[in-house]
């Protein structure tokens, strides 16, 4: 394959194994994410070694400003079990006697949902976050609905990029704010090879063995692997109508932050 061919190939969208199209793809991933709803949490901070609680709570205190104001309208796309949802409530607790208007998370797997509303009761957020299905490239919600929309590590299983920042651009008050973070694969040689060897096969064996579906722990490395370089999505974020885009690796290059604006 072309060097042309594969980067057009890694900006298109994700495609599990025995996938040939956008549907199917999008099918797929949210029969697979269902099915692993039940261990998903455990898994996510096993795996990670809890560097994904982290790594959301940065996410969040790096939007503090947005989130100060408690009218800031705020969205968690593809929000699986509200992890990144919640990190954004805790983050905009303010001392103002204004009542913060919702914080919203969407998501296209229903089990994974009903775990997220479990963990907002259990925490007393009920009140201040919703939950609805949806499906990233078709979102429910009016033009400039949003001052910001972020996604921790579900914008990698759209089946169309593209599409995903576009409807993301649409649903951005002007000169809102988007927050992407996703994984990526580290640069340096030596850290690059030892995170292959645990992504490839310590990540699969462990994730397989606890959620009972080898499918699920096995597409995630492959899925990183075809994901844009961090360069190549931030292109893309340009050619979607976003400004002031920007990216920056964390924790050894593991993971990566994307933000922009919508323009004004």
């Amino acid at each position: 394959m072309s060097r042309e061919r594969a980067t057009s190939a890694r900006l298109s969208g994700t495609r599990p194994a025995g996938t040939q199209d956008e549907a199917a793809a999008s099918r797929q991933v949210r029969d697979m994410f269902s099915r692993i709803a039940p261990r998903y949490d455990l898994l996510n901070h096993l795996l990670s070694l809890r560097f994904d609680v982290m790594w959301r709570k940065r996410l969040a205190r790096r939007f503090a400003p947005i989130l100060a104001r408690p009218e800031s309208r705020v969205l968690d796309v593809c929000c699986g079990t509200g992890d990144l949802a919640l990190a954004l409530a805790n983050a905009r607790v303010t001392s103002s006697a204004s009542e913060p208007a919702p914080l919203v998370g969407a998501d296209f797997a229903q089990p994974m949902l009903a775990r997220a509303r479990e963990k907002a009761a259990r925490r007393g957020d009920r009140r201040r976050l919703e939950f609805v299905e949806a499906d990233a490239l078709s979102l429910p919600f009016a033009d400039g609905a949003f001052d910001l929309v972020a996604t921790a590590f579900g914008f990698r299983n759209l089946a169309n990029y593209a599409a995903g920042l576009a409807e993301f651009r649409r649903i951005l008050a002007p000169g809102g704010s988007l927050a992407v973070l996703e994984f990526a694969e580290p640069r340096r040689a030596l850290f690059r090879n030892l995170f292959s060897f645990y992504f490839h096969r310590v990540l699969p064996a462990v994730g397989a063995a606890v959620s009972g579906n080898s499918q699920a722990y096995s597409y995630l490395p492959e899925s990183v692997a075809r994901f844009p370089a961090p360069r190549e999505l931030a292109e893309l974020m340009e050619r979607s109508g976003f400004g002031g885009v920007a990216f920056e690796s964390w924790t050894a290059g593991i993971v990566t932050l994307h933000t922009a604006r919508a323009s004004v």
